[in-house]
């Protein structure tokens, strides 16, 4: 099963299991709106758009607003059942491409934002599926803003899989030290996220002010 796809089956199951009230990663967000942005994201194009055209802003909310008071089983099942068939990002290589970053970090957002679940262990075959998000040229795209060299060190590598990894080349260098998800989740955004930075000090500064407005 594809990380896209494991994934997304183990947060409808979270979102069964603790319903739409607990708060998540993503700052003023409850589960309830986490599963709302998923499902506009995947089935509203046309509200999606709003994210980042201005101008559509005032449909997107009406469409958020609808979607959102609608039965939260009957949400859950749909968010399950994946992209509907004529949306590309559930196509195959397609689905992992969007998907495999998006259902693993929303995961944690839920399970880390809710009393009683913390870190969890990658069974092998998911952290090597895992692992293929750091060579995601999106998920190191805001690092170019910092103008340094960076790298990271994976605490939790299994055996026979590299612990460490250049994300951007050059100088100075800022080393980011922690397991593969909480890194993913550093890289995303998420400042909870248990990771370490060291290297020059200089670049350090400079990667921690990205981070901050990613």
């Amino acid at each position: 099963m594809s990380l896209a796809n494991s994934e997304r089956a183990a947060l409808a199951d979270l979102f069964d299991e603790v319903g739409p009230d607990p708060d998540t990663l993503c700052e003023g967000w409850r589960s309830a709106d986490l599963l709302t942005h998923l499902l506009v994201r995947e089935r509203r194009p046309d509200a999606a758009a709003g994210m980042l055209v201005p101008a559509l802003r005032g449909h997107a909310a009406k469409v958020e607003q609808a979607v959102g008071s609608r039965p939260w089983a009957e949400k859950v099942a749909q968010f399950r059942s994946g992209p509907p068939g004529w949306n590309p990002m559930g196509w195959g290589p397609l689905d992992e491409l969007t998907n495999g970053a998006e259902m693993l970090i929303h995961h944690e957002d839920l399970r880390r934002g809710t009393p009683g679940f913390g870190p969890r262990t990658l069974p092998p075959g998911t952290w090597a599926q895992a692992r293929k998000i750091l060579d995601n040229p999106l998920i190191g795209r805001p690092l170019r803003k910092a103008g340094v060299g960076v790298l990271v060190r994976i605490t939790d590598a299994p055996p026979g899989e590299p612990g460490s990894a250049a994300l951007r080349a050059g100088g100075p260098v800022a080393e980011l030290t922690g397991s593969l998800v909480d890194l993913i989740l550093w890289l995303a955004g998420r400042r909870t996220a248990d990771v370490d930075l060291a290297g020059d000090p200089d670049a350090v500064a400079a990667l921690d002010r990205v981070q901050r407005v990613m």
